[in-house]
């Protein structure tokens, strides 16, 4: 079956540096039909000017602080027969949307939700989860990288990320997209049980992967700082009024004061938040909850409008073979020059940097359009290895190469 094409939606909000990463990144998909739709404030845009590839890009402006109503407008200029999401702070594998696309092929799949790997580019943020009618998450384990609907129990549905997922348009839209009284946070979760109590499908795709930085923003700072928990109240709130019996709302948003609660604690322990911040911060989740409570929500959401123009196709920069580059982080500033070349004619790149140590391993992307893993020869890539195990450098090249095979 030929491979459905996709519409590529990124977000972003005061995060130019990031956005220009991000779309760096999704310039090199080994994809066959894709378009990359970017709605972003005036500073967003002006990123994208700065790429050689803005032509390729389709633009909206967007200055309204509402994820869920800036993903509509995404949503409403995409031409593709599926819209995948990913923030303005993640950068996707090269065969992302490969695999994520992959299940459309059954038709009786509407959504698909891949894995998101966290800063350091090895472990993973979200993996395969599901939730439920209050807002619960929790892992559960899939057999292998096959892509699979995992086995929920009573009240539960498929769990997507909103930095890693895919939607048919036909049914998003129908569905009304993002619901806006969701400025941030459980935008996403929203709709998967809106999507299961609509009777459509959600596979979860485990080789279908982004690398999720979370940047700062309004609501968070460097280090896990915490801004905010204005925005967790309100959208708590909210969801509960759309998904829970009216009787469970006061457990569940008591559970989620303890929750929010632990972890302001936990952060002002590690040092990202002054103790001076705790009471500030909780009563900011009060308020939130206040004011997710008292929010005017519609019945049900209209469906959204097809606003957009002819498929726009991005010719991926990636139209060579593929290299794995590896040495001593001696050797780092010409086997970054050569990584960058190759990059350069349309290979893709990735290059393994090594010390004599065992230090754990981290992966990131370069803006030059190459992977980079750096960390100690005898240290962990996996969090399934031992602390230490000994290799040379040909042989840990030659399994680092492997273990990325499938995904770029």
């Amino acid at each position: 079956m030929t491979a459905p094409a996709v519409s590529v939606v990124v977000v972003s909000r005061a995060r130019p540096r990031e956005l220009r990463l991000c779309l760096s990144a999704l310039a090199r998909l080994k994809y066959p039909a894709y378009e990359v739709i970017v709605v972003a404030d005036r500073a967003g845009l002006d990123a994208v000017q700065c790429l050689p590839f803005a032509g390729e890009i389709v633009q909206r402006r967007c200055d309204v602080a509402n994820i869920g109503a800036t993903r509509n407008i995404g949503i409403a200029a995409a031409a593709g027969d599926v819209v995948a999401f990913i923030d303005d702070d993640a950068v996707a594998e090269p065969k992302w949307l490969h695999h994520l696309a992959a299940p459309f092929a059954d038709p009786g799949v509407a959504a698909t939700g891949g894995f998101v790997r966290g800063r350091n580019g090895i472990t993973f943020q979200a993996e395969a989860r599901v939730i439920d009618c209050g807002g619960w998450s929790r892992d559960v384990a899939l057999q292998g990288p096959t892509p699979a609907t995992p086995t929920t129990g009573a009240g539960e549905v498929p769990r997507t990320e909103g930095t890693n997922m895919a939607v048919r348009r036909a049914v998003l839209a129908g569905l009304g997209g993002f619901d806006p009284a969701y400025r941030f946070y459980h935008d996403e979760t929203d709709l998967n049980l809106r999507l299961a109590q609509a009777g459509y499908r959600t596979v979860i795709v485990p080789l279908a992967q982004v690398h999720h930085a979370a940047a700062p923003s309004a609501r968070r700072g460097t280090g896990r700082r915490l801004y905010g928990l204005h925005d967790v109240g309100a959208s708590t709130a909210v969801f509960l009024r759309r998904h829970c019996p009216d009787e469970d709302h006061a457990r569940h948003l008591d559970r989620l004061r303890d929750e929010q609660r632990r972890r302001v604690l936990a952060r002002m322990v590690m040092g990202a938040v002054e103790p001076r911040d705790v009471a500030p911060l909780l009563r900011g989740l009060e308020d939130g909850i206040a004011d997710g409570l008292a929010r005017d929500l519609p019945g049900s959401l209209p469906p959204l409008r097809d606003e957009a123009g002819a498929f726009t196709p991005f010719p991926s920069l990636a139209t060579g073979e593929d290299a794995f580059l590896g040495g001593r982080i001696w050797d780092a500033a010409r086997l970054r020059r050569r990584a960058a070349g190759l990059a350069q004619q349309g290979v893709t790149v990735s290059l393994l940097l090594v010390t004599h140590t065992s230090l754990y391993h981290r992966v990131r992307f370069r803006e030059a359009g190459y992977w980079e893993q750096t960390g100690g020869l005898f240290g962990k890539s996996d969090r399934r290895d031992p602390p230490l195990r000994l290799w040379t450098l040909s042989k840990r090249r030659e399994r680092e190469a492997q273990r990325v095979f499938d995904l770029r």
